[in-house]
This record gives C-alpha cells, structure tokens and sequence, in this order.
C-alpha cells in the first residue's frame, strides 16, 4: 500500500507571494505560469502509431492581483506607447509553514512579457481586480519543496 500523506501537508496558496523585478506585488491574489512542450510530428515507415519530438517549449501564465493601484499602467503604458518591447523578471516563492521542516518553492521566470494592459475594468458592488497574461522565455527552480 502506497504511504498515505495527510491532508495539512497540501500546500496552500494563500502563502503564495511574488516580486516583479524585485518589488514585492502586495495585492498579488494568484499566479499561474506553466511550461507547454511544443513537439512535431514523426511519422516511421511500418510503424501505425503517431510519435513526436520535443522541437521546443512555450511559457505562458496570469498574474492575478486586487485593484489597489495603478502599478501595471505605470510599468507598461508609456513604454507601449513608444514601442519598446520591455521585459521582467518574476520571482514566485510559495512556503506554507506545514511543509515538511518549513520548505519553500521558488521559481525565477525571466524574459517576461506582459501580453496587454488593461486600462480601465470595474463594476458596481464588485471588487477591483486585475489579470496581466503573460509570456516568458526563461525559468529556474531556486527552491524546492522535497518529498519526506
């Protein structure tokens, strides 16, 4: 029988944090970046099934923070306007107190680059928030939570 883990060591995101180019985001509510394998098809004489190589690799995510102040605007707007193409790096760091002897998980993502910019989203009785899509071109584990 496989060894059971107990319930407490998932980890919560709510100890999630991030810092944009070394300014730590405080109204962070979520961050989802995710690496998809960009493969090609390979066909073999006498062979029916499909294969695949890995050709390459795409990073893509979402930053999630409350509306609190005008940081995205500020960091992107007047650059989009005169055309530059600036880039960020990411740094996540995720440490619930119940892992195993207080472990943490941090992942750097460089080459960061914000697909848009919201100007202007809200509605009556709704909190402000904010979502920036995002790509990357780099990314390193500094961190790692290891399994008991």
């Amino acid at each position: 029988m496989a060894n059971k883990i107990p319930g407490n060591r998932v980890i919560n995101g709510i100890w999630g944090e991030i810092w944009l180019d070394g300014n730590k985001i405080s109204e962070l509510t979520g961050l989802e970046a995710k690496v998809t394998l960009k493969k090609e098809d390979v066909n073999m004489c006498g062979v029916l099934a499909k294969d695949t190589k890995v050709t390459g690799w795409e990073g893509k995510g979402t930053l999630k923070m409350h509306k609190v102040n005008s940081r995205m605007a500020i960091k992107l707007g007047d650059m989009i306007k005169k055309g530059k193409d600036i880039r960020f790096t990411i740094v996540s760091k995720l440490a619930d107190p119940d892992t195993v002897d207080a472990q943490s998980e941090r992942v750097a993502l460089t080459g960061v680059s914000f697909d848009d910019l919201t100007l202007m989203n809200f509605e009556a009785k709704a909190l402000g928030k904010v979502e920036c899509p995002f790509t990357f071109t780099g990314y390193d584990f500094t961190d790692v939570i290891n399994p008991e």
